[in-house]
């Protein structure tokens, strides 16, 4: 008794293991979890209408019965009279049996095909309203996806807004600018110096000209000096 029981409650264990798994499962792909639950209302608006196809089916059977023993109790009704008609009552009294037992089966008949009928117009009507659950539970399917997919799209977004850093981009692309502007300055540094480089040669040119002006000016008077000694002596000798 104690390993019945033992092995009931593992098994209880393992079907709500299996529970909880097929329940992961479901959240993790819900469109299972709606096909499953269509094709469970699918399977059982097939068994309905198997079931109602035998209601219908005994319905008309009924039915049917029903026509032939009326027409029957008509025909001996019609026989019964023409029998007391014809004074033939030995045939009359026969058909009177006939007639009541005709009577009561289409009185009885009556009753099974009332109730026939009942059952079958509701049987339709479940199947109609299992059909339209199933339209509905299929609408549904296709929204609440839909929905989901949406939902799931924002939160990826989401997240992945949140977990974005703009920190690196940033400091990059302040190096970025602080190595364009040294690299402008040191440009305008070099043009800078150039420029004063030429000045420097220019100022340095300037001062070798007047330099040089100078010792030309300072040769020339020399020569005219010279010059003006040489017609002196000149005169002197004459």
């Amino acid at each position: 008794m104690a390993s019945i029981g033992f092995i009931a409650r593992l098994a209880n264990i393992w079907k709500g293991f299996l529970s909880l798994w097929i329940s992961d499962v479901e959240r993790e792909h819900p469109e299972i979890a709606y096909e499953n639950a269509i094709n469970s209302m699918v399977e059982k608006y097939s068994g309905l209408k198997r079931a109602t196809a035998g209601l219908i089916r005994r319905r008309e059977e009924i039915e049917l019965r029903f026509t032939t023993q009326s027409k029957e109790l008509a025909q001996v009704t019609a026989d019964l009279d023409t029998a007391v008609a014809t004074n033939q009552d030995d045939l009359a009294l026969v058909l009177i049996q006939k007639k009541q037992q005709l009577e009561q089966e289409v009185k009885s008949l009556e009753g099974e095909l009332d109730l026939a009928m009942k059952e079958a117009d509701s049987a339709k009507s479940s199947i109609l309203q299992v059909q339209g659950e199933i339209k509905k539970l299929k609408g549904e399917k296709d929204q609440m996806i839909a929905r989901l997919r949406s939902a799931e799209a924002k939160l990826r977004i989401q997240q992945q807004l949140e977990g974005l850093s703009v920190e690196a981009d940033v400091k990059a692309l302040e190096n970025v600018r602080e190595h364009i502007q040294n690299t402008v300055a040191e440009a305008n540094l070099n043009k800078e110096l150039a420029g004063s480089d030429l000045d420097n040669r220019l100022r340095e040119l300037r001062s070798q000209t007047g330099e040089v002006t100078a010792r030309s000016e300072l040769e020339r008077l020399k020569a005219a000096k010279a010059a003006a000694g040489q017609g002196t002596q000149a005169k002197k000798t004459l």
